[in-house]
C-alpha cells in the first residue's frame, strides 16, 4: 500500500479566513490513482512549522507527500524553500524557468498597462529558485510546481510541491502522476475500490453494533477500510478496499443487507436527492414549506433538469399564507394549530391543487429557539405527500437547533417522497 499525506500551507488557511478545497479533493484523487490518504494537515506560513509537519509525516514512513500552497512571489511564500531543505537540496535559479514566467506574465501585462513591469519581473523571479534537481511542472498560472525526491544519500518520501488556488492545483496534479519519480511510485499502486451504501433511519450507535456483529460473524473487516459517517441525518458507509479484496466486501454488503436492507436507499455515490430526481419520472411535484423556509423547493431545484419536474412552491410562513394562498380552512389552523398533521394535509392538498402538479408535499413545524410547548416542543415538524388519491403523513421532533431542524426537515421531506413514489401510502386522501 502506497501511503501520503498532504500538506495545505496558509495562514489564511489555518485560520478559516478561507476554506480547505484543496485538501479533500486530493485525498480523493489520491485514491483513485491506489495510493491511501494518511492525513491531511494544516500550517501557517511559518518556516519551521512547514518544515516540522514535512518531518513528522516522514517520520511516519509515508511513501508521497503532496503540499498545496507558498508558491508565490511574496515574503511568506517559502514551500519551494522549505521542501529542498527538507530534501537536502540546494535552491538555484532556473533561468529557463525565470523566462517562462516572464512570457507569462507579459502576457497578462495588457490587462494592466500601468503596471511597473519591472518591479513585477523582480518579484516573480523568486519563483524561478527551485531545488536542485527537482521536476519543474510548467506553471498553469504564474507559478510552477515542483516534484522534489530526497536527495544525496537522504531516504524518504517524494514530494510534490503544487500552488495554493484549485484551478492551477488540479491540472497539475494530473500532470505531476505521469512524471518522473510519481509515475514510478504510482506503478506500484494496487488498484483502490471504493463503494458507498446510504442509509436513512438509523442511528449510528445502532450501525457500529451492526458492524461488530458482522466482523463476529466471520467477515474480516480488517481487509476493508470501512468509514462511517452522519450527513444530514442520514448514514453514510464509505469502504475503500484493494482489488483482491472484492469477495471480503461482498459478503460485507450482503450482512448490511440482511440486517438494514429496508433502510437503504442507495448502493452508490447518489444522494436522496438524485433518487428523487430519479423516481419523479413524468410527474411533477410543488412544495408548501413553513418553517423550511423554501429550503425544500430549493434543493430540488439543485438538480440538474429540474424544470421538468418542480413546478414551484410556496413559503406559506403565517398563517395567513396558508389560508389565502394554498386555501387551508383558518378554522382548521384555529382547531389544530398551524403545526398539526390535518395542517400538513391540506397544505400539500392546496399546494397541489393551486399549482396544478401531480404530487404536493408540505412541511410545517417549530424550528425555534422560540415557539415551542409542552405538547408541541421545539424541533416538532409535520410533512405530508400526496398525489390527490393517497397520502402519507409523519410527525417527528427533531434534535438540534434552528438550522439543524430546518435542514434535516428538508431531507426527511425527501425521504418521505421517495417512500410514496414506491408506494408507501397511509390510505386515500380526504
Amino acid at each position: 500500500m502506497i501511503r501520503a499525506g498532504i500538506l495545505i500551507t496558509g495562514t489564511e488557511v489555518l485560520s478559516g479566513i478561507i476554506s480547505d478545497r484543496n485538501g479533500p479533493w486530493l485525498s480523493e484523487q489520491m485514491r483513485a490513482v491506489g495510493v491511501q490518504p494518511a492525513q491531511i494537515t494544516v500550517v501557517g506560513d511559518r518556516p519551521d512549522d512547514v518544515l516540522n509537519a514535512l518531518k513528522a509525516m516522514r517520520d511516519q514512513d509515508l511513501d508521497l507527500i503532496v503540499t498545496s500552497g507558498g508558491l508565490g512571489p511574496t515574503a511568506d511564500d517559502l514551500t519551494a524553500e522549505v521542501v529542498g531543505e527538507f530534501q537536502g537540496r540546494e535552491m538555484a535559479l532556473d533561468v529557463a524557468l525565470e523566462g517562462r514566467i516572464a512570457a507569462i506574465l507579459k502576457g497578462l501585462s495588457a490587462r494592466w498597462p500601468n503596471l511597473d513591469m519591472e518591479s513585477v519581473l523582480a518579484a516573480n523571479r523568486k519563483q524561478a529558485v527551485v531545488p536542485v534537481g527537482s521536476t519543474i511542472l510548467e506553471p498553469v498560472g504564474t507559478a510552477p510546481g515542483l516534484i522534489v525526491s530526497p536527495g544525496g544519500e537522504q531516504n524518504g518520501p517524494v514530494v510534490i510541491v503544487l500552488p495554493g488556488p484549485p484551478r492551477e492545483l488540479q491540472p497539475m496534479w494530473r500532470t505531476a502522476i505521469k512524471t518522473g519519480p510519481v509515475a514510478e511510485l504510482l506503478s506500484h499502486a494496487p488498484t483502490l475500490e471504493r463503494e458507498m451504501i446510504r442509509m436513512f433511519g438509523i442511528p449510528e450507535s445502532e450501525l457500529a453494533a451492526s458492524l461488530r456483529k458482522i466482523e463476529d460473524g466471520g467477515v474480516d473487516l480488517s481487509r476493508l477500510e470501512v468509514t462511517t459517517c452522519l450527513r444530514r441525518g442520514e448514514i453514510e458507509i464509505a469502504t475503500t478496499f484493494e482489488s483482491q479484496d472484492e469477495g471480503t466486501y461482498a459478503s460485507f454488503l450482503k450482512a448490511i443487507e440482511q440486517i438494514h436492507g429496508p433502510l437503504i436507499f442507495s448502493h452508490s455515490e447518489a444522494t436522496i436527492d438524485d433518487v428523487v430526481s430519479k423516481l419523479l419520472g413524468g410527474k411533477t411535484i410543488a412544495t408548501a414549506e413553513s418553517c423550511t423556509g423554501g429550503l425544500l423547493s430549493g434543493r430540488v431545484a439543485d438538480k440538474p433538469g429540474a424544470s421538468a419536474y418542480l413546478l414551484g412552491g410556496v413559503v406559506s410562513y403565517s398563517n395567513d399564507v396558508k389560508t389565502e394562498a394554498l386555501g387551508v380552512d383558518a378554522d382548521l389552523i384555529s382547531e389544530n394549530g398551524a403545526v398539526s398533521g390535518p395542517v400538513a394535509r391540506a397544505m400539500a392538498s392546496g399546494v397541489r391543487s393551486k399549482l396544478g402538479s401531480d404530487l404536493g408535499v408540505s412541511v410545517t413545524g417549530i424550528a425555534g429557539p422560540g415557539g415551542g410547548t409542552e405538547e408541541k416542543p421545539v424541533g416538532s415538524v409535520w410533512f405530508a405527500v400526496t398525489d390527490g388519491t393517497d397520502w402519507l403523513v409523519r410527525d417527528l421532533v427533531i434534535p438540534g437547533g434552528r438550522a439543524d431542524v430546518r435542514d434535516r426537515s428538508t431531507t426527511i421531506a425527501l425521504h418521505l417522497i421517495r417512500r410514496f413514489l414506491l408506494g408507501e401510502h397511509d390510505g386515500p386522501a380526504s
